[in-house]
């Protein structure tokens, strides 16, 4: 499970301004946001289990990030390729996102269901596709979105949470602050039984899973990833780590490729 919130073209000065959370088993080992020895131009944290990532941006301004379709019924079907290498070859490469997420339609096969965020400067698109279920690429218009583990907007809790939180924090002049992103995902507490059940969830583990911030033994929000990218192309990147008891672990802070550690 994991969570991302973003406003896209909704600040003069800022047009995309995003904040994500990264749930992960506590075992599966991953390392922190860096930019990588062997593609330099990506900044991203690492999957060392099967060596993609779930969010990223490069040097040249392009962004990318992922989550997993929850699908309980369907069940996870064999797949031949990691999910982490949809976002590190965007962002390794020099496609459109557009003709990116087109080139993905043809080989969805090969991945387990996934929902895909790419974008660059100009624009930003959105693919949702699985074996079962498939989308075409989409280019988003501005608005506050926000994702979870079904297609974009589905009204999950968290998910109306985090939109709801957002928007309240566009309504000044000046941009919201990491702090104020990370405040959007940061709630611990669980969704009513009642809210769960109106999108068929059900289920003790579902309920643990309805937190914006999980805190679990073995699973939960391992990271927390904001982004504010500047109508002049900067670009700021901030990752908070946590243990499995949910207290934070450390921070590092990036302005394109100027790293600063907190």
């Amino acid at each position: 499970m994991c969570l991302i919130v973003f406003a896209w073209q909704q600040h003069p000065a800022m047009p995309l301004l995003m904040a994500a959370n990264r749930d992960e088993f506590h075992e599966r080992p991953a390392s922190a946001a860096a930019y990588w020895e062997d593609t330099p131009q990506v900044l991203a944290g690492r999957d060392l289990q099967a060596g993609g990532t779930w969010l990223g941006v490069s040097r040249s301004g392009r962004f990318a990030a992922i989550t997993n379709i929850r699908d309980p019924a369907a069940g996870e079907h064999s797949a031949r390729r990691s999910r982490g290498e949809l976002t590190h070859n965007f962002l390794a490469g020099g496609q459109s996102p557009e003709d990116y997420l087109t080139g993905i339609t043809r080989v969805i096969e090969d991945y387990q269901g996934f929902n895909l965020l790419v974008g660059d400067r100009g624009s930003l698109w959105y693919l949702h596709g699985s074996a079962t279920e498939r989308s075409a690429p989409r280019s988003l218009v501005p608005g506050v979105y926000g994702l979870s583990n079904a297609a974009l907007d589905v009204p999950w809790p968290k998910v109306n949470r985090a939109r709801k939180q957002l928007k309240s924090k566009l309504r000044g002049f000046e941009a919201p602050t990491h702090h104020e992103l990370r405040d959007c995902l940061s709630d611990r507490s669980l969704a009513d039984i009642q809210a769960l059940q109106e999108q068929n969830l059900s289920g003790e583990m579902a309920r643990q899973l309805s937190a914006q911030f999980i805190v679990t033994e073995r699973y939960g929000t391992r990271c927390c990833t904001t982004l504010r990218q500047h109508e002049n192309g900067q670009l700021e990147f901030q990752e908070q780590r946590f243990d499995p008891r949910g207290q934070l672990l450390g921070i590092d802070a990036f302005e394109l490729d100027t790293l600063k550690t907190i």
